[in-house]
């Protein structure tokens, strides 16, 4: 998806620019290549700095709503320093490398419904202006691959996924925001748990993976919300399934009271508490936003990383990133910046 948006604040006859990003879906941590090509207008410019934005839609919690805003998670400078003649036509290539912890947009080609865009911003002597915005799409690293295969093969559904604004207290979390991927849980586990959210926070040497659960109330008690935590490398090998089921019936079963070592020798606190979700960040369902919002979309097949995800309304999801790009397009002052 290109778009493509003449400078209007440099005057009639400025120069223009398409962004035009490699097709396939990038990784966490990996290259992000393409080249923006470039049109002088009806004069020459000197080009002063030709710059790519890393932005993201993100919901924000507040005690009564919830509001969205377009975040700059990361910014790097690819090319400037020159004379663009009149109607000379000129192409950078640029690579550039993607944040550890960038979200997950898609899952063997199914879009989660996270809306991630690049955008392009040339500055010119005398005039500053965004010029184009593409949609940024991400699909997971093999070992996310894996434990999310795992969950399907146990039997949960997808549910949602969307980005957090906030931070996971205790966690090596680098963005302004997180990722949460809602699973409907399999009925083994469907008396102790209403819904299961997953959140990946990848590094170079690892990935931590923190689980909420939203535990059912007990005869003398009040439902809950209790979260642990794993880390896990790039390359683990293991019997995936199996080790996703003892991280789901140790966060069910309440246990251990303080820390658990996993198999990888790392410690994964753990904590039981209601409606603070992630450790320390508030969380609470009322606030949730329903599926009107697109990013909840209903799933009933048995595997997740594969049907379940193949279940969803991706046309509607389609949709909303097109008109997430429109609505940028028509007015850039509106985002949110983070450095």
């Amino acid at each position: 998806m290109v778009f493509k948006r003449l400078l209007g604040s440099l005057g009639v006859g400025a120069p223009t620019l398409d962004t035009v990003l490699e097709p396939a879906p990038v990784l966490p941590g990996g290259v992000l290549a393409g080249q923006v090509h470039l049109k002088g207008g009806q004069a020459g410019s000197d080009i002063d700095r030709i710059t790519l934005e890393l932005v993201a839609r993100v919901e924000a919690e507040h005690e009564e709503d919830e509001s969205e805003s377009v975040v700059v998670f990361d910014r790097f400078t690819v090319g400037g320093g020159f004379r663009l003649g009149a109607q000379e036509q000129r192409s950078v290539p640029f690579r550039v490398t993607l944040p550890w912890q960038t979200p997950i947009t898609e899952l063997y080609g199914q879009q989660l419904g996270i809306v991630l865009g690049v955008r392009t911003e040339l500055a010119v002597t005398g005039a500053k202006d965004s010029g184009d915005l593409d949609q940024l799409t991400v699909t997971a690293l093999p070992v996310q691959e894996a434990v999310l295969e795992a969950f399907g093969q146990l039997g949960f559904g997808f549910k949602s996924a969307d980005l957090e604004h906030g931070h996971i207290g205790g966690t090596d979390q680098q963005l302004p925001f997180y990722q949460e991927i809602e699973l409907i849980p399999a009925p083994q586990y469907g008396h102790q748990v209403n819904e299961i959210e997953l959140t990946f926070l990848a590094g170079p040497d690892g990935i931590e993976v923190i689980l909420e659960a939203d535990k059912r109330g007990e005869l003398l008690s009040s439902g809950h919300d209790a979260v642990a935590r794993f880390t896990i490398g790039h390359h683990d090998i293991r019997d995936w399934a199996t080790e996703v089921d003892g991280w789901v019936r140790q966060l069910a079963q309440h246990r251990p009271a303080h820390g658990a070592h996993t198999a990888y020798g790392h410690t994964a606190p753990y904590t039981d508490h209601g409606h603070h979700g992630h450790g320390g960040h508030h969380h609470d369902d009322h606030h949730r936003p329903g599926p009107g919002a697109g990013t909840a979309v209903a799933a009933t097949a048995a595997g997740l990383a594969v049907g379940v995800v193949g279940g969803m309304a991706a046309a509607e999801t389609i949709d909303e990133v097109g008109d997430f790009f429109e609505d940028e397009g028509e007015d850039d002052d509106g985002e949110t910046g983070e450095d």
